[in-house]
């Protein structure tokens, strides 16, 4: 077996930060990574399921590894993620038989006890639930790295496949988190992203501990320039967590807010456990409390029975609440999920004329909201060069992207800068590096 790796993700942060905690473990093991899939010795895809559309990517891409596999019956596949829950792993060595190991979401230990087996006498630290700390040599450079701090979810929306991919939820523990992500910093990372299928339900289990005290924790560790948590969600987001945002200087301004639907209606179909008013008072909540907060959202189009007035209802509430990003997906039923036995009776030409209403104005809000910061200064924490712009890359306390010219060579990854915008469209702005302001 050559002592190479290739791990292909797809879908949200959590897999990516499953990705990073496997490659490390591999690393550990004395794997470097491949060039490409083809010159790997094993090769992992971490795959999601949330839509049909990134299960269809996922599946395409494994049916590429039977010739592979073929050609190399050395190579070792794995499949990993929200493909294989529990009851998946029964059946799908069946549908494909040259897979040689099926990883359940966040738990890759089969997989690395086997290429231990295979590294001779190589000692790999005992694993517990992520404890791998080492940033792969891929990014060994790294500003920005996610942090799991709860696995699972246990709220089981109507349309959501999670629960039954990942289990219920529960919180790891604070001090191998606070060890983690001391970790992180001291390799260089200067902001970490809190992760949860449902953020706002850390701690749930664990006496004396809640998202906000996490965050103040977090902010009190060494070399960390920024923190940011999500996905949260409207029945958990409460004063207190609001607060420490607002007192937190590390903490950014920042909400990843799902509403999903504008409609009671489908909100209780779906099962979301808060109405149309009670989303609105949040933000008002978040809005007084933390005035320069950006707040993104997300929204399904063309849930089972949503009429035109159903959808309307959704396109007035963003309209009215003007919030920063919404990343809008047509509805897919997803196996197991309660609105599967459901028709999906919304037609896919309706599904798409209404997800392009809704891009077209959130694309405008976003392009209003931009513009007003032309000529003004904004702080930036520089995440990397682009070399096919000539440009530093990073982002705004609130999740802008800023492109930044600056004069010199001096590396300016892993800074905070002041940047002056001169051209702001409605998913990136270009600046200059204000060097008047530079501290």
């Amino acid at each position: 077996m050559r002592k190479t790796y290739h791990i292909w993700t797809i879908g949200c942060q959590m897999n990516v930060a499953d990705s990073r905690h496997l490659a490390s473990q591999l690393e550990s093991l004395g794997l470097s990574e491949a060039a490409s899939v083809d010159e790997a010795g094993v090769v992992v895809l971490n795959t999601c399921v949330v839509r049909q559309q990134p299960e269809d990517k996922a599946r395409n891409r494994l049916q590429s590894l039977k010739p592979l596999k073929k050609q190399n019956p050395e190579i070792v596949i794995a499949l990993m993620g929200c493909m294989v829950g529990e009851r998946e792993a029964e059946t799908l060595p069946d549908e494909y038989p040259f897979v040689d190991f099926f990883l359940e979401p966040s738990k890759p230990d089969q997989l690395v006890e086997f290429l231990r087996s295979q590294c001779g006498d190589k000692v790999l630290p005992a694993m517990d639930e992520l404890q791998d700390y080492h940033l792969p040599d891929s990014e060994e450079n790294a500003v920005c790295a996610f942090v799991p701090i709860t696995l699972g979810c246990s709220h089981v929306c109507s349309y959501c496949v999670i629960p039954y991919r990942r289990g219920p939820d529960r919180s790891r523990a604070p001090e191998v988190i606070l060890r983690e992500v001391g970790a992180l910093a001291a390799q260089g990372v200067r902001e970490v992203t809190l992760l949860g299928q449902i953020v706002d339900r850390y701690g749930m289990e664990l006496e004396g501990w809640n998202l906000a005290r996490l965050l103040h924790e977090v902010c009190r560790i060494d070399g960390l320039l920024r923190v940011r948590f999500m996905t949260s969600h409207p029945a958990y987001m409460d004063d207190e967590l609001i607060q420490a945002v607002a007192d937190e200087p590390k903490l950014c301004p920042y909400f990843e807010l799902p509403f999903q639907a504008g409609s009671n209606r489908i909100l209780k179909e779906m099962r979301r456990g808060y109405t149309r008013e009670e989303y609105i008072q949040t933000v008002g909540n978040i809005r007084a409390k933390v005035p320069e907060a950006g707040i993104n959202t997300d929204i399904i189009v063309g849930y089972p029975t949503e009429s035109e007035e159903d959808f309307m209802e959704t396109f007035r509430l963003l309209e009215e609440l003007r919030l920063d990003v919404a990343h809008i997906a047509k509805y897919s039923p997803r196996p197991r999920t309660l609105s599967a036995r459901q028709d999906d009776d919304v037609p896919p030409e309706e599904k798409e004329r209404r997800r392009v209403l809704l891009d077209e104005l959130a694309r405008s809000i976003l392009t209003e909201k931009n513009k007003k910061l032309e000529g003004e200064t904004v702080t930036v924490l520089v995440e990397g060069f682009q070399q096919k712009t000539g440009r530093w890359r990073g982002r705004t306390a609130q999740g802008n992207l800023v492109f930044a010219e600056a004069a010199g060579t001096e590396d300016l990854a892993g800074r905070l800068l002041p940047v002056r915008i001169s051209w702001a469209g409605p998913y990136s702005m270009i600046g200059d590096v204000d060097e008047s302001k530079r501290i």
